[in-house]
Parts: structure tokens; C-alpha cells; sequence
């Protein structure tokens, strides 16, 4: 059996992926006042469709819907089937609230009432 497969058709496969890829998709970068979703998220990098991506290189914050995930320092990598690859320099993963300089003990109490 032959797999092969005309140019046209396998192009079009390819365009409905990308596009499910895309649509599935709720992660995001926001750098500066822009934003972009991502087709794809790995340990040590990300990928954006290659005709609305720019070359991005510095900070981005990584988003989930809303919610913030990382912050980064990201630099391009390469180009490769549609796709713009970036590769993390470093990747933090965000919180909501500043780390704390002490240790808090799991029985401690929540608040203080103080005496009239």
C-alpha cells in the first residue's frame, strides 16, 4: 500500500491540524501590550504559528486562559514547518503572592485578637 500523499492534500492535512492545534489551544505569551497563543509548550521551550509570531526575544509572561503560569526570558530559535520555536535562557514559575523570608508552621494560627 503506498503512502504516499499529493502535495495539495497533505498541504491541506497540515493546515487542519495547525488550525485544531490552534483552536484547542488556551496558553498564550503576552509581551508588552501584545499577545499570542501558543500551538505548542515543551519543558525548555514554546511554539507560535510562524506568520503572526514576531522575533521575540526578552521577558514574556506565559498565561493559562487567565492565569498566569511563568514568567520567562525567551530567545528565537528557528523556524521550521510553520512553526517559530523559542527556546527559554530562563523560566520562573509565577505565583500569587511574594515568598515569604520565614518558616510558617502548619498549626500557626491566622490571625491575633487583640484585647479591648
Amino acid at each position: 500500500m503506498s503512502t504516499f500523499l499529493p502535495r495539495d492534500v497533505q498541504a491541506g492535512l497540515d493546515a487542519a491540524r495547525n488550525k485544531a492545534s490552534r483552536d484547542s489551544s488556551r496558553l498564550k505569551i503576552k509581551t508588552g501590550k501584545e499577545s499570542f497563543r501558543i500551538l505548542r509548550l515543551w519543558q525548555n521551550g514554546f511554539a507560535l504559528e510562524d506568520e503572526h509570531a514576531p522575533a521575540i526575544r526578552g521577558f514574556v509572561d506565559i498565561y493559562d486562559g487567565e492565569r498566569h503560569l511563568y514568567q520567562c526570558l525567551v530567545i528565537a530559535s528557528e523556524d521550521l514547518e510553520g512553526e517559530r520555536r523559542f527556546e527559554f535562557k530562563r523560566s520562573t514559575l509565577a505565583t500569587d503572592r511574594p515568598p515569604l523570608d520565614f518558616f510558617v508552621e502548619d498549626a500557626a494560627p491566622v490571625a491575633l485578637i487583640g484585647s479591648a
